[in-house]
């Protein structure tokens, strides 16, 4: 089964499933104006780069925690682990009714990148990289049902370590997800 199938069943499943008890946020329904969360953690899948499992645990109303595990597959044919953690800042609601928020995020944090890279002549070399991200994405915020839905780009600056292209490398990963909240 695909990661893209397991994206679409989890969230048909989640639909589908009991609608969880609206949360009201303190600010009202009016665009522009400061985010504040509802939720406090959340567990989920994402796709792009990296695929794998994502997380987020919000600190305080606009404040949060974001990390994940996941595998960058045939990228440029580079395979293998890529562990990543944000803190990231939700300064305000693009949109809001009743039923979701559209908060803007940007954020600063580091990745752990490792991988076999496919060269050329058929050689694979093993390499690390360790990067500072800067995460900047909108999150579909449901109040009805316990998921959100987000999409980010993601520059990243990599200092490689076995590998022998190149030792510094500015990238921008792109990624969408969904995730469930537990409370």
């Amino acid at each position: 089964m695909t990661a893209r199938k397991i994206l679409l069943a989890t969230l048909g499943i989640a639909l589908i499933a009991t609608a969880a008890e609206a949360r009201p946020r303190p600010g009202g329904h009016i665009n522009g104006r400061r985010f504040d969360a509802n939720k406090t953690f959340g567990l989920g899948l994402e796709l792009g780069a990296p695929t794998g499992v994502t997380g987020k645990y919000f600190l305080s109303n606009d404040r949060a925690l974001d990390f994940g595990v996941g595998a960058l597959y045939s990228y440029y044919d580079r395979n293998g682990l890529h562990l990543y953690g944000d803190y990231l800042f939700h300064p305000v609601s693009l949109f809001s009714t009743e039923d979701f928020e559209l908060p803007l995020y940007i954020g600063l944090g580091a990745r752990i990148w490792s991988f076999d890279n496919q060269r050329g002549d058929g050689v694979v070399d093993s390499a690390f990289a360790f990067g500072f991200r800067v995460p900047i994405g909108i999150a579909f915020d449901f109040n009805n049902v316990p998921l959100d839905v987000f999409v980010q780009v993601v520059p990243t600056l990599d200092l490689f370590s076995g590998y022998a292209a190149h030792s510094v490398y500015i990238d921008v990963d792109a990624s969408f997800g969904v995730r469930y909240w537990f409370n």
